[in-house]
C-alpha cells in the first residue's frame, strides 16, 4: 500500500476497516431515558472540569435500541448522560456505555471519544411494559421499566426533535506508543436531520446494581423523575474538539 492508499483508509484493520467514513445515518433509533436525582458529591466527582454538573442533580439513565444504523449495522446500546454546563452553556456529557456490536464500539471511541465497552444491553416491549436490561460479564447491573406508549409527551415529537439538536460531549482519551496521553480532549457533536415519529412518558422505575467493570451504580438513585420513550432518525455527523487538556491545561 501507498501513503497515499494509506492515508484514505477509514479505520484499521487495512485489510478490513471495521467502520467506513461518515456522517452515520440512523433509521427507527428507539430511546428509554429514566431520569433521576442523584448525589451531588458522586456526580461531581463523575464529571470532568472544565464541565460543570446540572444543579438539579439530573442523571439520564438510557437504552438506545439502533436496528438500521449505516456501517455500524443493528445493535443496543445503554449507559449514563448527565446534563451539564460548558462556559455556561447547556450540554450533555456522556460518563459510560455499553453495547453489543464491535464496528460501533471502535468508532465511537476512536472518532468522536464515546466511552463505550461491550456489554449484553436489551430493550424490549414485555406485554404492557417497556424494558430495558443490562448485563455485564454475566451480571445484571441496570433494569429498568416504564409503562408502553402510557401518554403523549409534552410538546410531542417537535419538542423532542428540537431537544436532541443539544449538544452532547464525551472525554477521548487515547494513549500514545509510550502509554502517556497522546489525545485528551472533550470532544463535541451535534445530531443532525432528526425526524422523531413518537414520543412518550410514562412513571418509570430503575435498579442499579454494584459492578466494579460496570460502575452505573456509582451515581445512587436518590428519586426517580420519569421515564421517556421515542423512536427518531436521525443522523451523527463527525465531532469538533471543546478542550485540549493538553493544549489547553497547558496554555
Amino acid at each position: 500500500m501507498t501513503p497515499e492508499e494509506i492515508l484514505k483508509l477509514p479505520s484499521m484493520p487495512a485489510a478490513a476497516p471495521s467502520y467506513p467514513l461518515g456522517p452515520y445515518r440512523f433509521i427507527n433509533r428507539e430511546f428509554m431515558i429514566v431520569t433521576y436525582e442523584t448525589d451531588p458529591v458522586a456526580l461531581r466527582a463523575a464529571v470532568p472540569e472544565p464541565l460543570v454538573p446540572n444543579e438539579e442533580n439530573l442523571v439520564l439513565y438510557e437504552w438506545i435500541k439502533m436496528p438500521d444504523s449505516s456501517g455500524f449495522g443493528d445493535y443496543t446500546e445503554s449507559g449514563i448522560v448527565i446534563p451539564c454546563t460548558f462556559n455556561g452553556e447547556p450540554i450533555n456529557y456522556t460518563a459510560q456505555m455499553y453495547l453489543d456490536d464491535q464496528p460501533p464500539i471502535d468508532g465511537g471511541r476512536e472518532i468522536w471519544g464515546f466511552p463505550k465497552k461491550y456489554a449484553l444491553p436489551k430493550l424490549l416491549v414485555a406485554s404492557d411494559t417497556l424494558t430495558g436490561t443490562l448485563s455485564y460479564a454475566g451480571q445484571t447491573v441496570a433494569m429498568g421499566t416504564m409503562a408502553y406508549k402510557w401518554q403523549e409527551a409534552p410538546g410531542g415529537c417537535e419538542a423532542q426533535a428540537k431537544s436532541m439538536t443539544k449538544t452532547s460531549c464525551n472525554l477521548k482519551i487515547i494513549p500514545d506508543v509510550d502509554g502517556s496521553p497522546k489525545i485528551c480532549q472533550l470532544v463535541a457533536y451535534n445530531l443532525e436531520n432528526i425526524t422523531v415519529k413518537g414520543c412518550w412518558v410514562s412513571p418509570a422505575r430503575l435498579q442499579l446494581i454494584p459492578h466494579v467493570n460496570a460502575p452505573v451504580a456509582d451515581l445512587p438513585i436518590l428519586r426517580i423523575v420519569g421515564g421517556k420513550h421515542f423512536v427518531s432518525d436521525l443522523t451523527l455527523p463527525h465531532g469538533r474538539v471543546l478542550f485540549d487538556y493538553i493544549k489547553d491545561a497547558a496554555g
